[in-house]
């Protein structure tokens, strides 16, 4: 199934023509109407346009074809931790972090009736920080590609056994029945999204402001090079606020990492620490340098 279910399909073209008539304005997410993408989209920037897309690769595609300047995509979750594939479509497509935003997330379930439920349909991140609720009331967690999509497919199945866990603006545009609010299991969840585009981040809206830049690399395959990567980091003194591997291809022997450090390049401390890298490294990329929207630590 790549397409989004019938209830939802008005208001996506309706979206996308919008989006498609002034791509400059345009916010590609991932998702239907409703979603946290497209909240997401909004308070990044209120006068956007956003462009509902059905896949994480969608989005990307849509920045690199001219159809949107940027794209908002979920990184990680306080509750629930990285989204699954970002850390492979990033380096792959392209495009250049110019941004970051922290978006609070509340779920709530809806349905058809107010239960009882047999199913509850939602993206698998939703599912994950709702899983002690779901549990609790012996309801079936059921993937789906994303929230406010979940929630029009509910409507459109017209199962009053199965329910959706979405943002609340998804029961209103898609005529569901609230039946809970605030089904997450942690209520400081929130989900750090990175905005995306063809060009790196101008150098004028960065200056002045605390940086985040964020970087993939390859360390070579020799005892303790990951321990004198790092080292560079430490005595240059730059905070390195993320770091997760993940493995690169099927050999289980080449694994690539994942790093967010505080500071841009151009800054003293941070050209050597990246220079330390790169000479213990077969691969180093930057994937973007950014103004910081919350400061670590």
């Amino acid at each position: 199934m790549h397409s989004f279910p019938q209830p939802a399909l008005a208001l996506v073209d309706e979206m996308t023509k919008a989006a498609l008539a002034d791509p400059a304005q345009a916010v590609a997410f991932q998702g239907a109407p409703g979603c946290n993408g497209h909240r997401a989209a909004l308070e990044f920037d209120p006068d956007c346009l956003p462009l509902p897309c059905f896949s994480f690769e969608d989005a990307l595609d849509a920045v690199k074809e001219g159809k949107a300047a940027r794209a908002i995509i979920p990184i990680e979750n306080s509750q629930h931790g990285r989204v699954a594939d970002i850390h492979f479509l990033l380096p792959e497509s392209g495009l250049y972090i110019i941004g970051e935003h922290f978006l609070r997330i509340t779920h709530a379930l809806m349905g058809l009736t107010e239960g009882p439920f047999a199913a509850a349909y939602s993206h698998p991140q939703a599912l994950g920080q709702s899983r002690h609720f779901l549990r609790e009331r012996g309801i079936v967690p059921m993937a789906y590609a994303d929230t406010a999509g979940a929630a029009a497919f509910v409507k459109e199945q017209g199962d009053p056994a199965a329910c959706a866990i979405a943002p609340r603006i998804a029961a209103e545009l898609y005529g569901l029945k609230i039946v809970d609010e605030a089904v997450e299991d942690s209520h400081d969840n929130t989900t750090r999204f990175v905005v995306l585009a063809n060009k790196p981040a101008d150098a004028d809206a960065i200056k002045g402001h605390p940086a985040m830049t964020t970087l993939v690399f390859e360390v070579r395959n020799v005892p303790a090079a990951l321990y004198k990567a790092m080292g560079g980091f430490a005595t240059n003194g730059v905070n390195m606020t993320k770091l997760e591997s993940y493995q690169k291809g099927a050999s289980f022997s080449a694994t690539m990492f994942y790093a967010d450090i505080v500071g841009a390049p151009g800054q003293a401390n941070v050209d050597l620490a990246l220079e330390e890298l790169a000479f213990h490294c077969k691969d180093m990329r930057v994937l973007g340098t950014y103004p910081m929207a919350r400061q670590r630590g």
